[in-house]
C-alpha cells in the first residue's frame, strides 16, 4: 500500500473538524497552500510540518506516516492530572494484559 500524505493531513484536519482556510489562518499561510498540501501538488517545507503537528496535537512521525498511533499531549497538565493519568494508563495495561 502506497502511503498517501495528502490524504493523511485531511483526515487529521477533518478528525479536529477544521476547514482548510482556517488552519491556513492559524498558520499565516494561503488556504492555496493547505489545499496543495492535501492534494499532493505542494511538499510543506519541515517549519511547516512542525506547525502542522502543532496545530493538530500530533507527532511529525505521525502526519508522515512513520507512526500510527496517535499521540496524546499531557504539557500544561499538573502534576495531579499527570498522577491520575498514569493510574489509568496502568489500569488500561493491567486489564489489557489480562484479556490477552
Amino acid at each position: 500500500m502506497v502511503y498517501d500524505f495528502g490524504s493523511r493531513l485531511r483526515q487529521i484536519r477533518e478528525s479536529k473538524k477544521m476547514t482548510q482556510t482556517q488552519v491556513a489562518k492559524k498558520l499565516n499561510l494561503s488556504k492555496t497552500s493547505i489545499s496543495g498540501y492535501e492534494n499532493n501538488i505542494k511538499t510543506p517545507s519541515v517549519e511547516v510540518l512542525m506547525q502542522l503537528a502543532s496545530l493538530y496535537r500530533v507527532s511529525t512521525d505521525y502526519i508522515l506516516g512513520l507512526e500510527q498511533r496517535e499521540v496524546i499531549f499531557v504539557d500544561g497538565l499538573t502534576s495531579r492530572q499527570m498522577k491520575i493519568l498514569n493510574m489509568l494508563l496502568t489500569e488500561f495495561k493491567a486489564e489489557n494484559a489480562s484479556n490477552t
